[in-house]
């Protein structure tokens, strides 16, 4: 998945495993791409933050709005925008490291993130991330692959089968803003507990679902939440051929979407063309809008603290 950058080169962070809407061959083909989210690097904060704005140490912050009222992944020009500092120290991993000044996109601190990618002999994308701020701010770290089991372009994911290991999610309003509350997914089509084919409830009558113009969606974990200990957060199979996608974690949340605004306007590698509900996302994170709900998991980074995040992708066939 991630493709190898030599010593001493900076591609961007979304350079190791994006497909972008022609061959793509420089870092500036990436940061001025007009979709921005294949395969990125999201932060300072992935998902959402209603109306842009947050309350921390009695000081308000305003993010600029980039989706609708809200900032989305860390506003216009969050992480997947630059270019990082690349090393490689062996043929399996590359180390990036970047430096969001105090006020990038309002928010407060200087913060230092290092991200490596490793490609295991489990056939795994192993993605591991560490931050440290000089002033309390907020932070939530992500990857934003798209994934199609059929291969890239090659048909809807609606037939593929997907198990979530949660009993409980988040749902949204209208704006895709959490509401606050946590209720248990039975009786839902948000029960993801048993392997489920993801169109099978796509169409039902449910208005979170709505909302959402389908799934996306944040799932929150059943297992508590413990440093270094991963747990099978989502696993999605696509029957015909046997291949399956496992994704592990340490996050308390893994945010599902379904490709709903995908619409055919991106072209990817080897000229195939990203129709609706072609690709999904699986992205390990706190919650959306955490900064703004006291009953969620804190994303508050302090001086002193280090911000650790582990995302494994483990490709297989059954």
């Amino acid at each position: 998945m991630a493709r190898a950058s030599s010593p001493g080169s900076r591609p961007t962070a979304t350079e190791n495993s994006r497909t972008s809407r022609s061959a793509t061959t420089t870092s500036g083909d990436y940061v001025n791409s007009a979709d921005p989210y294949f395969g990125a690097a999201i932060g300072r904060y992935g998902n959402r933050i209603a109306d842009g704005r947050f309350i921390l140490g009695g000081v308000e912050y305003k993010i600029p709005a980039n989706n609708g009222e809200n900032a989305l992944h860390g506003s216009p020009r969050g992480f997947q925008a630059f270019v990082w500092d690349t090393r490689q120290p062996d043929r399996r991993t590359l180390e990036f490291t970047h430096r969001s000044p105090d006020d990038d996109q309002g928010f407060p601190g200087d913060l230092r993130v290092k991200m490596v990618y490793i490609l295991t002999d489990d056939n795994e994308l192993k993605i591991t991330y560490t931050a440290t701020t000089d002033k309390p701010t907020v932070i939530n770290l992500t990857h934003h692959s798209f994934f199609n089991l059929h291969g890239a372009g090659n048909g809807t994911v609606n037939d593929h089968l997907l198990t979530i290991a949660a009993s409980r999610y988040t749902p949204v309003s209208a704006a895709l803003i959490p509401t606050g509350v946590l209720p248990g997914v039975d009786g839902t089509p948000f029960d993801f507990r048993k392997p489920t084919l993801i169109g099978a409830r796509i169409d039902a009558n449910d208005i979170h679902l709505k909302n959402g113009a389908d799934y996306d969606h944040n799932w929150v974990r059943d297992h508590p939440v413990a440093a270094d200990t991963l747990f099978l957060a989502a696993r999605a199979v696509e029957p015909k051929s046997g291949r399956v996608l496992e994704v592990r974690t340490d996050q308390p949340g893994v945010q599902f979407y379904g490709g709903n605004f995908l619409d055919g306007a991106i072209k990817g590698k080897g000229g195939k063309t990203y129709g609706h509900r072609t690709a999904f996302c699986l992205e390990t994170q706190h919650f959306p809008d955490s900064p703004n709900q006291p009953g969620f998991p804190a994303t508050t980074l302090r001086p002193g603290e280090t911000y650790r995040h582990t995302c494994v992708y483990k490709t297989a066939v059954e």
